[in-house]
């Protein structure tokens, strides 16, 4: 037996999800609910935003965590994507919504294994397509280690691995993190 998908539209998403007790991503009109996280994943999101936020307080930047939306367009395609990801910055003072983020220049996601491959492949394909961003950023929470995905003024993208000696420079916000600010409490 055969059954429709029902393809949802954004306005519906967003009725439906200002009313759930359970947060759902959108992708191009389907919906799919979001896994809860670790203790590990959620101390190194709170270092995370309450580091970025006692630096960029009382500036243009806002600061949130895993319950404020990005919205964006699906790479080559035409689709509209709800992401939620576990620290964004904007720094875009038309970044006005009530319910999203249409202009972050920093996204972070801790990788969890229910989310390390839609993080690495789909999520990073689809954040580049977002003109503002200027660096993803990938925390393990197994061990110090950091991605820094990174566009440069031509707008191409390079990588950069960072280990417990190293720092995290946002070059979009002029701030450093360094590995005891995102790790404190958990190794």
């Amino acid at each position: 037996m055969r059954s429709p998908i029902h393809i949802f539209s954004v306005a519906e998403y967003l009725d439906a999800e200002s009313k759930s007790e359970v947060r759902h991503e959108y992708l191009g009109g389907q919906i799919f609910a979001m896994a809860g996280g670790s203790k590990a994943h959620n101390i190194i999101t709170l270092n995370i935003a309450s580091w970025l936020r006692s630096q960029l307080r009382g500036g243009a930047c806002d600061v949130f965590m895993s319950d404020m939306k990005v919205k964006l367009k699906a790479a080559n395609q035409n689709k509209t994507i709800f992401y939620y990801p576990d620290v964004l910055i904007t720094c875009s003072p038309e970044d006005r919504d009530k319910y999203f983020v249409n202009y972050p220049c920093v996204i972070f996601e801790v990788l969890s294994p229910s989310t390390e491959v839609s993080d690495r492949r789909e999520k990073l394909v689809n954040y580049q397509t977002i003109g503002s961003l200027q660096e993803y950023v990938l925390v393990s929470q197994d061990e110090v280690k950091v991605e820094v995905y990174r566009q440069d003024l031509q707008g191409a993208w390079t990588m950069e691995v960072l280990g417990s000696e190293d720092t995290v420079i946002l070059n979009s916000i002029n701030l450093s993190l360094t590995m005891t600010d995102i790790y404190e409490g958990i190794f």
